[in-house]
This record gives C-alpha cells, sequence and structure tokens, in this order.
C-alpha cells in the first residue's frame, strides 16, 4: 500500500492533549508504528520495523487472500445486534501482524477517532501474533474535542500462535453522549501469553464490553486488568471471560472501579475446563458521592482439578483513612484525594515509560476534578 503520514504535531493544543491522554504520541519516533482512523477514513498508516504489518483492514482484505480464514472465526457475526451490524457495514479498522520470531522495539499505535457528531464508527480489527513473536499496541479510542455524540462498535479478533505474546492496551477517551459497543475475541495457543489493559476515566454515556480469552495451549496465559471511573450520567458494564482449555493454563482477571455517580457493572468470569489450571479474579469498588457499583464475579470449573478463586469489595472511603492523614497535616479535600489517586494508580506491565507518566498525569487530575 501507499504510505499515508498525517502530522499530528499540527493540530491544535487541544486536540493533541486528547489524543495524549489516551495514549498516542505526536512524535512518531516514539512509535514503532503508527493507525490513525478518522470516522471509516484511514489517515495516517505507517510502520517502521522490519517484519510488521500494518494496513487497514479493508487492504489487508484485499492484499492477503488468507485472511479471509481469520475474519470471524474468533467470533460469529451473529453474536449480537452490534457485530452483525459491523458484518453488514460498511467498516474499517486496522490489521497488524508480527512476523514469526519478531519482537517490536516500540509500541504500535492506533487511533480510532470519531471526528463526526452523531457518526457510526464500524469497526473490525484483527490482530495475529505468529510463533515466538511478541507485540506491543495501545489503542486510543475517542472523540475529537467538539464531539460529544456517536456511536463505536468495534469487533477485534486475535490470534497469538505457539510461544506469541500480546500486550494490549486499550484507553478510552469519549464524550459524554457517545454509546460504545466493543466486542473482542482472543485464541492463544501452547505458551502463548495475552496481557491486556484496559482504562477510561472520563465521560461516556454507555461502556458494554466482555472480552472472551481462550487459552487453548498448555501453559498459555491471560491477564486482564481494567481502571474504570464512572462519573454522573455514564454507564459502564465492562469485564471478561477467560476460557482455560488446556492444561497448566493461566488466567488472572483484575478490576479497579470507582464511581462518582455513575453506573458500573463490573463483571468477570474464569473457566476451568481440564485439570492443572489456575485462575484469579479480583474486583475493588470504590463509591465517592452518589453511585452504583455492582460486582459479579463467577467461577466455573468443569473438573475437580481446577484452582479458582475471586476477592470482591466494594465500598466508601474509611473515615479513619481520612483522619489518618489529615493527622498529618493535610486536609480532608487533600487526605481524599490522596487515597483515590491512590486507588486508580495502574502500574501496568509493559507500559512504556512514557505512557505511564502520562497516565499517572491524568489519574492525579481526575482525583482533583472528582472532588
Amino acid at each position: 500500500m501507499s504510505e499515508r503520514e498525517f502530522n499530528l504535531t499540527a493540530l491544535p493544543k487541544k486536540e493533541k492533549q486528547r489524543l495524549a491522554e489516551a495514549g498516542i504520541e505526536a512524535d512518531f519516533t516514539k512509535r514503532e508504528g503508527t493507525f490513525i482512523q478518522e470516522d471509516l477514513e484511514v489517515v495516517h498508516c505507517k510502520v517502521e520495523q522490519e517484519g510488521l504489518e500494518l494496513l487497514s483492514t479493508q487492504e489487508a482484505l484485499q492484499k492477503h487472500d488468507w485472511l479471509k480464514d481469520y475474519l470471524w472465526q474468533c467470533m460469529s457475526p451473529d453474536k449480537d445486534e452490534y457485530t452483525k451490524a459491523v458484518k453488514e457495514g460498511p467498516f474499517n479498522g486496522y490489521f497488524i501482524r508480527a512476523l514469526p520470531g519478531v519482537k517490536n522495539l516500540k509500541p504500535i499505535q492506533a487511533a480510532l477517532l470519531i471526528a463526526t457528531s452523531g457518526f457510526v464508527q464500524n469497526v473490525h480489527n484483527i490482530i495475529i501474533v505468529e510463533e515466538g513473536a511478541e507485540l506491543h499496541i495501545i489503542t486510543g479510542c475517542l472523540t475529537t474535542p467538539h464531539i460529544s455524540k456517536g456511536v463505536h462498535l468495534g469487533v477485534t479478533e486475535v490470534y497469538i500462535k505457539k510461544g506469541g505474546k500480546l500486550h494490549f492496551t486499550m484507553i478510552h477517551r469519549w464524550g459524554k453522549d457517545v454509546i460504545v459497543r466493543p466486542r473482542t475475541a482472543v485464541k492463544v495457543e501452547e505458551d502463548g501469553q495475552f496481557i491486556s489493559n484496559y482504562i477510561t476515566l472520563g465521560e461516556v454515556k454507555s461502556v458494554q464490553m466482555f472480552p472472551v480469552v481462550r487459552l487453548k495451549g498448555k501453559r498459555a496465559v491471560a491477564q486482564l486488568q481494567s481502571v474504570l471511573v464512572a462519573p454522573p450520567g455514564s454507564q459502564l458494564d465492562v469485564g471478561g471471560e477467560v476460557i482455560c482449555g488446556a492444561p497448566q493454563a493461566r488466567a488472572e482477571i483484575i478490576s479497579r472501579a470507582m464511581t462518582t455517580g455513575g453506573q458500573i457493572i463490573s463483571r468477570g468470569r474464569l473457566v476451568g475446563e481440564v485439570g492443572g489450571v489456575k485462575g484469579h479474579l479480583e474486583c475493588k469498588g470504590l463509591i465517592l458521592k452518589n453511585g452504583f457499583i455492582h460486582a459479579i464475579p463467577e467461577l466455573v470449573a468443569k473438573t475437580d482439578a481446577v484452582e479458582l478463586s475471586h476477592e470482591a469489595a466494594v465500598g466508601k472511603i474509611a473515615q479513619e483513612e481520612i483522619e489518618y492523614l489529615m493527622a498529618r497535616g493535610l486536609d480532608e479535600e487533600e487526605a481524599t484525594s490522596v487515597i483515590v489517586r491512590g486507588f486508580l494508580e495502574a502500574d501496568i506491565e509493559g507500559l512504556p515509560a512514557a505512557l505511564q507518566k502520562k497516565l499517572d498525569e491524568v489519574i492525579e487530575e481526575t482525583s482533583k476534578d472528582l472532588l
């Protein structure tokens, strides 16, 4: 394909800031590749490292006849009304592939933007990590600053081959009247690893997502982590399922959810299908001001030789914690901010230092704004 290049540094300050808050670097030298889609149009698509492929989904399907064998193999298009809408199109999205044994030195970043008010964005992404490869992807899903209304329907199919590893970080930065329906399915083969991080800290009308990961090979590993903040008027129904279908598979689902007036349903489901698998599920919820959190942990054991565990805790900030910090010189607002910041802090494995710093800054500002 012909490379298309888009100059992020020339954007207005507010737009660059919004992209940065979704993990998208304006300095492309800090990324191994960059993909930017506005509504359905791909405005930038370029990869630097040998052995990595980065194309729009539509272009990839035209270039690779074999890719049709991957399309809709992780997930049925009849899963629900949203997957059907993506199948019927029009749709676009990204195709990212790491060839066998290739390890990307810096992350690939992908921005999926809604730039037209009320636009319905249909996205179908395909990620393939070939045998022994390692891939790091940061996806920022967002609206441009002047847009508050839209619909994002996103299907992502992920294939991790034997010994492959994928770090996948998704950061949402939507408008207050945006409806978001991501649908993700992952297959992990022997000795493969899938590490997923999902972060949403700002306004959104409704998010509903429940990725399903199937550990199909021996010693396959999945780690799902989410950091959620629900401001007033928002509804977050977020979780994930890991199906341990091979011996010595390992799974972990961790969620930190905080509401300042919005509603959160935090779901987690671990399934042990064979003996010798282990899994742990953890949900911590914090209620500030008014709000609602419903934690739904599920453990399903189909044999007596599995080890599955869960813990969940939901409540408000303990008064003794505030008093402890106030006794050391902080006022009540400062003490509350410190506790909130500590609750939300996301030390995410594999996150680049620059993005971790940016995330810490956003959490710092969020903790102040919430009070």
